[in-house]
């Protein structure tokens, strides 16, 4: 009989990085399993849900003698949250069982073969590899990932798109009504790639990534991703379809515009929110020389009104907008100040950090 033991802490956090694409219901049984690969002292994880797949490995160190079998991912994790950080625990497996111990605790778990384990065919030609450091994508995701569609029949709006060409990785989301555009330099050049991750991958991508030191190999394939960071390999399937013209949908020549303090305006915002009704969204933003008003009303004939000081000398707008993106844009930047360019009252309008091309968010009016 094959042991592996390590302390509590190891074992969990390896297996909390791969189970996050492992649905609880699905119609293969073995895909609510992680493969447990165990070589040496090296315990290797793996996860899938047919079109994502997961693995890391853990150097754990000691024991000899290999095994390979699958247990149920979340019984695991549930099994092994309950112990001591600090306690060393034992899986041991025999023919169609996997017995974990810790301390005078044992759990004897049923386990399918390993063999049935349906794993992820990684494409045949992938483009050249490139990197950023991890704090550097999973800021960019988060600069944009709030715009990704949800559930839109236009399935490749449900994800992000993610562009790599000279010096330059861009990532744009759409829902079609917002547009955000984030990018960053790279340290090599690469030839134009263009891509479109889906919305889990995005979203299992943001929990993964690490602020510290370190960075993540990134190859695109026709139909595939390939993400390799901090002892982890991530291999997704990519969306297929065409994402829209990003460029012309970036207003490049407003005459109007305003720099405002972003804390200011995201708790404006945030105050006359309030008695918005709860289907319809909209805030006014009156906009004349030296003052922004920002309005709105509901069903039950409530009125929010909130008034800015601003340093601004163009037209007289008004506008409206779901204020629910304007929240969303400013909640995901760090930046003290924000620079608002408008054209007129029926033109989309762009928000950006001055002095900063790195970022742009596009917002379509609505009528109110």
């Amino acid at each position: 009989m094959i042991v592996l033991k390590a302390t509590q802490d190891k074992v969990l956090a390896a297996l909390q990085s791969v189970a996050g694409i492992v649905e609880r219901r699905h119609t293969l049984p073995i895909l609510a399993n992680v493969l447990i690969r165990k070589t040496g002292g090296q315990l290797q994880l793996t996860t899938s849900d047919l079109e994502i797949q997961i693995r890391t490995t853990a150097e754990l160190g000691g024991d000899e003698g290999n095994f390979t079998t699958t247990i149920g991912a979340r019984k695991l994790i549930d099994i092994l949250r309950t112990m001591p950080t600090d306690q060393t625990v034992s899986l041991e497996s025999s023919a169609s069982k996997l017995v974990l111990k810790g301390g005078k605790s044992r759990f004897t778990l049923q386990s399918l073969p390993a063999e049935d384990f349906p794993l992820v065919q990684e494409a045949a030609n992938f483009g050249p590899v490139f990197s950023v450091p991890q704090k550097t994508l999973k800021d960019l995701l988060q600069q944009v990932s709030f715009a990704m569609a949800v559930h839109d029949i236009r399935y490749y709006l449900n994800g992000i798109l993610f562009v790599a060409e000279g010096k330059q990785l861009s990532l744009v989301a759409t829902d079609g009504h917002r547009l955000a555009f984030a990018s960053a330099t790279l340290e090599v050049e690469v030839p134009r790639q263009e891509v479109i991750l889906p919305r889990k991958t995005v979203i299992e991508m943001q929990r993964l990534l690490s602020d510290a030191e370190g960075a993540i190999e990134m190859q695109f394939a026709n139909n595939q991703a390939k993400f390799s960071f901090g002892g982890m390999e991530f291999v997704t399937k990519l969306v297929e379809g065409k994402f829209p013209d990003y460029n012309r949908v970036i207003p490049k020549a407003h005459k109007n515009s305003v720099t405002l303090g972003r804390a200011t305006l995201l708790a404006s915002l945030q105050r006359t929110a309030i008695l918005t009704s709860d289907k319809f969204k909209g805030v006014r933003l009156n906009l004349e020389p030296g003052t922004l008003r920002i309005a709105s009303n509901n069903a039950e004939q409530e009125e929010a009104q909130d008034e800015l000081d601003i340093d601004y000398g163009g037209d007289a707008i008004e506008i409206g907008f779901n204020v629910t993106y304007l929240i969303d844009a400013l909640s995901n930047m760090s930046q003290d100040m924000v620079k608002l360019d408008l054209a007129d009252s029926n033109s989309s309008a762009l928000l950006t950090i001055p002095e900063n091309a790195n970022f742009k968010y596009v917002v379509m009016p609505m009528r109110i």
